[in-house]
C-alpha cells in the first residue's frame, strides 16, 4: 500500500495572485457604504505596523479588529459574492499552483489549506478547487458577531508547521511524504516539515533559500486588476448592517 500523502497550500500569494484579506476588505467595506478612502486609510495602518518591524501574527490580529460586532452570517455572504466577482473578473487564482494542487488531487492526495487568512474568505475557494481541509486563522464568534479578536494563534509561520503535524497525524501520514507550497519567507517552518518543498516565486528571500536547496520553484502571476467597487453588494434583506467600525485596532 502507497503512504497517504498530503500537499498543504497557503494561500495568499500561492494559489492566488493577491492577499485574500485585503481583496476582500476592500470589497467589504464598499458594500457598508464606505468610501473607497476607508479602505486605503485602514491598509496603510497596517502596513504601517509591518514597515516598523511589528511582527506578522500581531498585524493579522490587528486586521480582524475590522470586523468587530459584524454579523457573521452576513460576512459568509459578501465573500461568496466576493469570490464569485473575483472568479467573474478573472486573473485571481495562480494557474501554476492551481494546477499543482490539481495534479495532487489527481493522484488521490488530501490537499488542505495552511492560510493566516480566514474561513468565511476561504470556504468559497476551498468549493472552487474541491478541498475539504481548511487550517487557518479562527475569528471569535459570540452570539453570531464577531468580537473582532482570535479564538488562537494566527495561522502564520510556526502555527503553520504546527497545524501540518497535527493534519499529518489525523489523516494517518508521515510528514516526510507529504508536499507544501508557499511564497513568502514565512512559510519555511511549513516548508521545511515537509519531505516536498515547493516555493512559489514572488518573495526574493524565499526564492534564494529553495534555490540554495534545490527546491521546485513555481512561477508566480501577476496581480489581478481590483474588481470595481460598482460591483459590491449589500447584506442580505432584513439582517441589518454588518457594522463595521471605523478604527483599527
Amino acid at each position: 500500500m502507497s503512504p497517504r500523502r498530503l500537499a498543504f497550500f497557503d494561500v495568499d500569494g500561492t494559489l492566488t495572485t493577491d492577499i485574500t484579506l485585503f481583496r476582500f476588505l476592500r470589497y467589504y467595506l464598499a458594500a457598508q457604504g464606505h468610501g473607497p478612502q476607508v479602505y486605503e486609510q485602514r491598509r496603510q495602518r497596517l502596513k504601517a505596523m509591518t514597515a516598523i518591524g511589528v511582527p506578522r501574527e500581531a498585524t493579522n490580529r490587528a486586521y480582524f479588529t475590522n470586523f468587530r460586532d459584524a454579523d457573521a452570517a452576513a460576512v459568509t455572504d459578501l465573500a461568496r459574492a466576493w469570490f464569485e466577482r473575483e472568479l467573474a473578473q478573472g486573473g485571481f487564482l495562480n494557474p501554476s499552483a492551481v494546477d499543482a494542487l490539481r495534479r495532487h488531487r489527481s493522484r488521490g492526495d488530501t490537499v488542505v489549506f495552511v492560510s493566516g487568512s480566514f474561513p468565511a474568505v476561504l470556504m468559497p475557494l476551498a468549493e472552487h478547487l474541491r478541498v475539504t481541509d481548511i487550517r487557518a486563522t479562527t475569528p471569535e464568534i459570540v452570539h453570531g458577531r464577531y468580537t473582532g479578536g482570535l479564538l488562537r494563534t494566527p495561522m502564520i509561520g510556526a502555527a503553520k508547521a504546527d497545524a501540518a503535524r497535527e493534519a499529518a497525524s489525523v489523516h494517518g501520514a508521515s510528514l516526510a511524504d507529504c508536499a507544501a507550497y508557499g511564497d513568502h519567507l514565512s512559510d519555511l517552518p511549513i516548508l521545511n516539515a515537509v519531505g516536498t518543498p515547493v516555493a512559489v516565486a514572488g518573495d526574493p528571500r524565499l526564492d534564494q533559500y529553495a534555490r540554495l536547496h534545490h527546491w521546485t520553484v513555481l512561477p508566480g502571476a501577476p496581480e489581478s486588476p481590483e474588481i470595481p467597487l460598482s460591483k459590491c453588494v449589500a447584506p442580505r434583506d432584513g439582517e441589518g448592517p454588518v457594522r463595521a467600525r471605523e478604527t483599527v485596532g
